[in-house]
């Protein structure tokens, strides 16, 4: 008789009807004549609310009340966001906002998580059970079981008769994305609409193209075919509120080609000057800087999402997620041979959204 090497047990041939793999020649299995068996569930063990009705009342006033404090905590949030706000004169207010808005925040998500705890381990049921899954449909008497397991799992959860619980919870859950809601209001402007301030850009009637950071001035003889210049409006580097806004609405990507390479519609032929194009650089999918030309292909590339636009036809998308071309900015020069601009974009810049007013 074999030994295990390793264990030390007794091994003994299969024959073929304890051969667990089909196809395996008889008498080359082993089978471990003291195979463990399944010890199976260990004994249940009723809990302090199982015995004692009084504990289970007071387990669940405390579930509930963790739901209450966490709308408080989410009402918190949202007042301490009104009575403490930033003021750019007083760093102070930007550590006191952050601080009571953490405290209620912290609030409502600690208790809704302690008390979801403290209702699963202390009144939920407890007995541990199998669950065996299958790779297919289950028959109609499985899902009708299935039901079945639902409704004693609302029995079990007491969530259908524990009302003060269920109802205590759904008002936690509803109140905790409020103060995010608040939060994020106040990022935009208050006193208009978001959306028609992205409809217009510093770039107007006469406004020079200037090179990115440094705002000097672009001369239509400085364009080499072939290059590409991030611009921005003349002016703006010297705007102090507002300036990263403006940018991000204003910012351009400025390219020479040859004039018989771009296909212009009838109605924008005076958009360009000799080859010279501009293009909105934010990307009409959600608004990354598209700051990749390729030129040999002419092709403008998105990094984030990989959306990529044809410079020779209006920066038509030609791959991506993006749905509509590039803003192009109209462009002329002046009396000193410095590019302008003829007007503002025609169509509002960035994602498509904010097209849905």
């Amino acid at each position: 008789m074999a030994k295990d090497d390793n264990s030390g047990k007794d091994l003994t041939a299969a024959d073929s009807s304890t051969v667990g793999h089909e196809g395996a020649p008889a008498g080359t299995a082993v089978v471990v004549r003291d195979a463990v068996a399944n010890p199976g569930f260990p004994p249940h063990r009723p809990r302090v609310t199982d015995l004692n009705p009084s504990a289970e009342r007071q387990a669940e006033r405390a579930v509930y009340t963790l739901f209450y404090l966490s709308i408080v905590g989410s009402v918190f949030a949202i007042i301490a966001y009104m009575a403490f706000p930033i003021i750019e004169e007083d760093p102070s207010s930007v550590r006191l906002n952050n601080l009571f808005i953490g405290l209620g925040l912290t609030l409502a998500l600690l208790a809704i998580g302690i008390g979801a705890v403290h209702w699963g381990k202390a009144l939920m049921f407890d007995h541990e059970g199998v669950d065996e899954r299958h790779p297919v449909r289950g028959s109609d008497e499985t899902r009708e079981r299935a039901v079945e397991i639902f409704h004693e799992a609302n029995v079990e959860s007491g969530i259908g008769r524990r009302t003060l619980i269920r109802n205590s919870l759904i008002g936690a859950l509803i109140a905790f994305p409020l103060p995010a809601v608040v939060l994020f209001r106040g990022l935009g402007p208050q006193d208009t609409n978001p959306s028609a301030l992205l409809e217009h850009t510093m770039w107007k009637k006469g406004t020079r193209l200037a090179i990115d950071p440094t705002g000097t001035p672009i001369k239509a003889s400085d364009v080499t075919l072939g290059s590409a210049f991030h611009v921005i409006p003349e002016g703006l580097q010297d705007l102090g509120h507002g300036k990263l806004e403006e940018k991000a609405k204003a910012a351009v990507l400025l390219m020479r080609l040859k004039p018989e390479d771009i296909n212009e519609p009838a109605d924008k032929k005076d958009w360009s000057y000799n080859g010279i194009v501009a293009y909105s650089k934010i990307c009409t999918h959600v608004g990354c800087p598209v700051a990749l030309y390729e030129q040999q292909t002419h092709t403008l590339l998105c990094p984030c999402h990989q959306s990529q636009f044809d410079v020779t036809n209006q920066c038509e998308v030609i791959f991506g997620p993006a749905k509509r071309p590039l803003p192009q900015l109209p462009i002329t020069v002046d009396s000193e041979g410095y590019l302008i601009a003829q007007s503002d974009f025609t169509e509002p810049v960035g994602p498509s959204f904010w097209e849905r007013n």
